[in-house]
């Protein structure tokens, strides 16, 4: 019980004092209800959605906060099931709670960071700890009675996972601070506009009346941690922006919510007005094909496809790693690759901001390798820094990015 240490309950809380029922074919709503923690955990190992409603509009954490059965809720909330207060779900949870422990459980998971896999967990560090980002968040949670984005990391703070931007977007005077391949891996729009109008641009300016801020900065919020967390006040322009940026299945589960969202019963918030209600969506509600892992899997298949063998390369290029630490390769515009890492004989593009996101090691060198770049003015708009790794086979190194 050692990862319970921080919620206000005892190791015996967690035996149902309800005789348990096992539902060996049951879905994961009835496992819920029955408490069977065995079928639940197969039923989430498999991947099942579990934020998705029955027939009657309830979802699988709903049915075990009513029996009581804390184990069972335990198990979803870890799995992801959304508890906070101001949302449709979270707030039928929070009212169904059998008892106080049940209450107690879900409100230490709400205070919690968001589980999330360990690239989305990565990446969205890395999403908020750029200032801008994480200034907007400060002045949103300082509006709301529980954070809205729920905490921001496990030890309290984001600055050593800050990695600089490579574009800004300012809409209605604020700014955005993004990377271009994460964009570009979540949305046909967004890679089309690199590679054309905003191939050269820091700084995209948006019109004020055009775009709303918060529900483009959740959006990318998404992007980076998939996991989107919306007021519903900003769903209809959320709806707006993902059919412009092409993200047609969470637009379409987006537009579902809405119709839900006017005829939701609320509990416990009768006279919260949509402001302050909210909408939150987990990365499993959508096809897998959807998801960040997918969307930067298909990025590291084009670039591992695009990198070059040494014995390819001129002998001019081995000078100008030497002395520069960067080179010049065209040709590749599919996989926004913004360094070069050299194995053995081979030649990997990859991406800045996934090998500082994913490894220290590689966020303190390239963080050397662009300081010194920039001190010698060296780095052309044209050509791409590149590190040399020469202690392990380039076998082992692409294994290793595909890890991360």
């Amino acid at each position: 019980m050692s990862e319970l240490d921080d919620i206000d309950l005892d190791p015996e809380d967690f035996e149902s004092s309800i005789p348990l029922k096992k539902v060996p074919y049951g879905d994961v709503f009835e496992a819920s209800r029955a408490g069977d923690v065995d079928r639940l955990r197969y039923l989430l190992d498999s991947g099942v959605n579990v934020n998705a409603r029955d027939q009657w509009d309830s979802v699988a954490l709903y049915y075990a906060c009513l029996a009581g059965h804390l184990d069972a809720a335990r198990m979803l909330l870890e799995s992801g099931a959304i508890c906070s207060e101001h949302t449709f779900d979270g707030d039928r949870c929070h009212y169904a709670a059998l008892n106080l422990k049940v209450r107690k459980l879900l409100k230490a998971f709400e205070a919690r960071p968001p589980p999330l896999g360990p690239l989305q967990a990565s990446l969205r560090d890395t999403f908020l700890a750029c200032k801008a980002n994480s200034a907007y968040l400060d002045q949103l949670n300082s509006q709301l009675p529980t954070p809205l984005f729920s905490g921001k990391s496990f030890n309290g703070g984001l600055s050593s996972n800050h990695f600089p931007p490579d574009v800004v977007f300012y809409v209605q005077g604020r700014p955005i601070e993004a990377h271009r391949v994460i964009l570009s891996a979540r949305s046909p729009f967004f890679k089309a506009k690199f590679e054309t109008d905003w191939k050269e641009k820091k700084e995209v300016r948006f019109s004020r009346e055009k775009l709303s801020y918060p529900s483009l900065y959740s959006l990318i919020h998404f992007f980076y941690s998939d996991r989107l967390e919306v007021s519903v006040d900003d769903m209809e322009d959320l709806v707006k922006i993902c059919r412009v940026c092409k993200c047609q299945s969470l637009q379409t589960l987006i537009e579902k919510e809405l119709i839900h969202q006017k005829y939701a019963e609320y509990k416990a918030l009768k006279d919260i007005d949509n402001s302050q209600k909210r909408f939150i969506l987990q990365g499993l509600s959508l096809p897998e094909q959807d998801r960040l892992p997918a969307a930067m899997n298909r990025i590291l298949q084009i670039s591992l496809a695009n990198s070059s063998r040494g014995q390819n390369l001129e002998n001019s290029v081995d000078n100008l790693v030497s002395l520069v630490g960067s080179m010049q390769m065209s040709g590749f515009q599919d996989d926004l690759a913004d360094v070069y890492v050299r194995v053995d004989e081979r030649i990997f593009r990859c991406h800045q901001v996934v090998l500082a996101s994913r490894s220290e090691y590689f966020k303190a060198r390239l963080s050397h390798m662009n300081d010194f770049l920039e001190g010698s003015n060296l780095l052309l708009d044209y050509t791409l820094p590149c590190l040399e790794e020469n202690d392990l086979s380039m076998e082992a190194f692409e294994k290793m990015i595909e890890y991360m």
